[in-house]
């Protein structure tokens, strides 16, 4: 008559790696719902860029085919949280008239306080600059029509702090046409911002 076999035990190393893993799936959980509550406690909310104001100061076009431009515009840097400062830095806009470079808009890094906002004014001037024939017709129509465009275009980026989950980065876009009447010089009113919608 033969023996009964005795059951194989298991190694002593599935044991300890079976221990590790269940540790790391405990933390894993935990840790979710520490960042799920934190999000619930803090409810963060996207810092923006909003285009305020804007004024067409000059829109001189001479017979040369010579264009002179001046553009006062206001953007607003907006921090909608409750508990934290939002810092802005590689903030970069480009302000263009029919695909021609006309300024770039910067901003030194800096940070706004927890619900609060910051107005930067910016004063726009070209010197004169030389029409090609497709942007003499451009301009010639604009006139005409006593509307001319700008386009508004770049990023920025934003940071900041959320409660004990650490940083959050982004990166905030504005896309913006900026519509003016030349007879009068003002704005008829379009501001964007970079808000989604």
């Amino acid at each position: 008559m033969s023996k009964p076999k005795q059951p194989r035990r298991t190694s002593f190393f599935i044991w300890f790696i079976a221990v590790l893993c269940t540790v790391i799936t405990i933390a894993v959980i935990i840790t979710g719902l520490v960042i799920f509550v934190g999000y619930l406690i803090v409810r963060p909310k996207m810092p923006s860029i909003t285009v305020t104001y804007t004024h067409l100061d000059v829109f001189d076009y001479d017979q040369a085919g010579l264009l002179t431009t001046e553009v006062t515009i206001y953007l607003k840097w907006e921090n909608d949280n409750a508990r934290a400062h939002a810092s802005f830095y590689d903030s970069g806009f480009v302000l263009s008239l029919y695909g021609m470079e006309i300024a770039k808009l910067v901003a030194p890094p800096f940070e706004v306080k927890k619900n609060s906002s910051v107005e930067f004014h910016y004063q726009v001037a070209s010197s004169p600059i030389p029409l090609g024939p497709e942007q003499t017709v451009m301009v010639d129509s604009s006139l005409k029509q006593d509307r001319v465009t700008f386009d508004l275009r770049g990023t920025a980026r934003t940071q900041w702090r959320v409660w004990l989950l650490g940083s959050v980065k982004f990166t905030l876009h504005l896309n913006c046409q900026l519509h003016f009447i030349p007879s009068s010089l003002n704005s008829t009113g379009s501001y964007c911002s970079s808000k989604s919608k």
